[in-house]
C-alpha cells in the first residue's frame, strides 16, 4: 500500500463504478478499494489496491473496511435502480436507504478519526423527481433543483431521502451531543444525475435504458421495441462526462458549494430523436415503439430538462459532450466496433 489516500467506490461493478475506477487509476491520486455485491472482473482489479466482494448492509464489513484502510473519499455507487426498485420496494429501500446509513456513519467515524471531514460523494437522480402530469412537466422545461420534488418511484423516494440524510450528516448530525457545536463532520456531496447512456457497458434494465437498448440492438441487427412513447422526453448524458462531474464536484473548495445536491445536465432528447439518430448511424435498424404503461409512466415523471446553472456557477460544471457529440465520436463509434469485433 502507497503512501497515497484511499478512496472508496461501492457499487464499483456498475456502469459508472467501471468507468470511474478506469478514470481515478489514471489519476493515480488514490490507493483505490471497491466494494460490489460481485467480485469485480480479473481485468479491473490490477487498478486496485484492494477488492472486496460483499454487501453495504454488513456494518461488520463495512468497519473491517474503515479498520484497514484509511478511506478519504467514499464514491457511494451502490443502488437498486428504478425499475427493480418497483418490483421489490422494500429490498430497494434496506439498499438505498439503510445501505447509505451505514455508509454515512462509516464516514462520520472516520472523520472523527482522522481530525478532517471525509468527503461522501453520492450520485442521486433525475429520479427525485415527479411531475403531477405532462402539462406540468412541458410547463416546468428545465427543473431547478428545489421544484418537483414529488418522486413516483420507491427509487426516487430513496434517493431524495438519502440526499437529506446526507445533508443531515454534513450540518446537523448528533446535534444535541456534548461538543457538537464545533464537531468535524463528513463533507456530502450529491449529484443529480440524467439518464447515462454508456458505449462501454451493456444496458441492464434500468427505466431510463430505452435509449443506450436503441443502440445496442441496432448494432447487432436486432430489432428493439422502445417502451415508452416516441413523445418521452428527458436529459441524458454521455458516461465521459458523468465521470467528469463527479471528481470536478469533488474537488471544488467547500466554501463554493452552497446547495447539498446538484443538478448537471447535457442534453435533451424525446425517444423519436434518439431513434432517429440511431437509424442514421444504422440504416437497417427495426424500432418500434410499444409503450408499456406503467414504465413509460415513470419516465414521464421525469423533468424534461435539468436547470444546472448552480452547479456551473459553484464549481465550474460544464459539459463537453452535447448530443452531436456524444452520438458521433462516442457511441456510435464504440458501440459498433463492440459488435464488429
Amino acid at each position: 500500500m502507497s503512501n497515497r489516500p484511499v478512496a472508496l467506490i461501492t457499487g464499483a461493478n456498475g456502469e459508472i463504478g467501471r468507468s470511474l475506477l478506469e478514470r481515478l487509476h489514471q489519476e493515480g491520486r488514490y490507493d483505490l478499494v471497491t466494494l460490489d455485491l460481485t467480485p469485480l472482473p480479473e481485468r479491473y482489479r490490477p487498478l486496485c489496491a484492494e477488492t472486496y466482494a460483499g454487501n453495504i448492509l454488513d456494518r461488520y464489513l463495512l468497519d473491517q473496511l474503515a479498520a484497514h484502510h484509511q478511506i478519504e473519499v467514499v464514491f457511494h455507487l451502490a443502488a437498486l435502480l428504478s425499475t427493480r426498485g418497483e418490483r421489490d420496494p422494500e429490498l430497494a429501500h434496506q439498499i438505498n436507504v439503510e445501505g447509505t446509513l451505514h455508509l454515512l456513519r462509516m464516514a462520520q467515524q472516520l472523520s472523527l478519526r482522522l481530525g478532517r471531514s471525509v468527503k461522501f460523494i453520492f450520485p442521486s437522480s433525475i429520479a427525485v423527481y415527479g411531475m403531477p402530469s405532462l402539462d406540468e412537466k412541458r410547463r416546468l422545461g428545465r427543473v431547478r433543483e428545489d421544484q418537483g420534488l414529488e418522486p413516483i418511484t420507491m427509487y426516487g423516494i430513496n434517493k431524495l431521502y438519502a440526499e437529506h440524510l446526507g445533508r443531515y450528516f454534513m450540518r446537523h448530525y448528533r446535534a444535541l451531543a456534548a461538543g457538537a457545536e464545533g464537531a468535524i463532520r463528513l463533507d456530502f456531496r450529491g449529484i443529480r444525475f440524467p439518464g447515462l447512456i454508456s458505449a462501454e457497458t451493456v444496458p441492464t434494465g434500468g427505466t431510463s435504458d430505452y435509449g443506450p437498448e436503441m443502440l445496442h440492438a441496432a448494432a447487432q441487427s436486432k430489432p428493439y421495441a422502445c417502451f415508452v412513447g416516441p413523445e418521452a422526453r428527458i436529459p441524458f448524458m454521455a458516461m465521459p462526462d458523468a465521470v467528469r462531474s463527479l471528481l470536478g464536484l469533488l474537488d471544488a473548495p467547500r466554501e463554493q458549494l452552497t446547495l447539498p445536491s446538484y443538478n448537471v445536465g447535457a442534453f435533451s432528447l424525446s425517444a423519436a430523436e434518439i431513434a432517429q439518430r440511431v437509424k442514421a448511424a444504422f440504416p437497417g435498424a427495426e424500432i418500434t415503439f410499444e409503450p408499456d404503461p406503467a414504465r413509460a409512466r415513470i419516465v414521464d415523471s421525469w423533468p424534461e430538462d435539468l436547470d444546472d446553472a448552480r452547479a456551473r456557477d459553484d464549481w465550474g460544471w460544464n459539459a463537453v459532450y452535447g448530443v452531436d457529440r456524444a452520438f458521433d465520436e462516442y457511441l456510435v463509434p464504440s458501440i459498433r466496433a463492440r459488435y464488429q469485433r
